[in-house]
């Protein structure tokens, strides 16, 4: 049975998630059709910046957060300027990080679901004179719409078990930015905690597994769909 500060631990792990999935599925989606349809100068180096936080020591990723949103840095300070707000040490600035460690992960999934469509398909529409965007709302984005979801959901499992860049940028605030990884490496420093280790860590992989098999159901859904099965 969940104590009341492990629910809290929980609760706040799936807002972090929910949020930080929310903030990526955007810019992640227009980065991956990018990289897929456009042919530009710097395409490898754009690539490279993309996929550089699966790479880089997480711990790295938010330190150049934590310089970023600082209050005399260059983020940071327009927030509090303009808004009066900080994330520091708050559940939103975790989601940030969150979603920043997703975003590559999210992006290689919808950008091999987006180079799977025909383009053939799409050049056909256009000569029929079917106009960019709709092209793109009825061919592309339907049928590239099972990798969109499975990367959305993979980008939710991930933010779930973001740790490195999480405690360097918003630290481990319990009831504010301490999710499930970083409860669990509390209880670890902690003589005789290991029965809450065990039942955080069950969490955590349940909730991961969840999301695994939420994101194969709602793929073979759409696809059933899309070929009218």
């Amino acid at each position: 049975m969940l104590s009341a500060d492990e629910w809290t631990i929980l609760a706040l792990s799936l807002r972090v998630g929910a949020v930080a999935m929310a903030a990526a599925l955007p810019p992640a989606f227009a980065l991956a059709w990018l990289l897929a349809r456009v042919r530009f100068p710097g395409k490898v180096l754009v690539d490279a910046l993309v996929h550089l936080p699966l790479v880089v020591p997480p711990v790295v990723t938010g330190w150049l957060l934590l310089l970023a949103f600082a209050p005399a840095g260059p983020v940071g300070s327009l927030l509090q300027h303009w808004f009066g707000i900080s994330v520091l040490f708050r559940w939103t600035g975790a989601a940030i990080a969150a979603a920043i460690m997703a975003l590559p992960l999210m992006v290689r999934a919808m950008r091999l679901s987006i180079e799977a469509v025909d383009a053939g398909l799409e050049n056909a529409a256009r000569t029929l004179g079917a106009g960019p965007w709709r092209v793109f709302w009825t061919l592309t984005l339907p049928l590239s719409l099972p990798g969109v979801l499975a990367g959305a959901v993979l980008g939710f499992a991930r933010s779930i078990g973001e740790f490195g860049a999480t405690i360097t940028f918003v630290s481990n605030v319990p009831g504010e930015t301490q999710t499930l990884p970083l409860a669990i490496y509390s209880a670890l420093q902690q003589p005789g905690a290991e029965a809450t280790v065990w039942r955080l860590s069950g969490i955590a992989v349940a909730v991961s597994f969840a999301a695994l098999l939420a994101s194969e159901w709602l793929t073979r859904r759409v696809r059933r769909g899309l070929h009218g099965v």
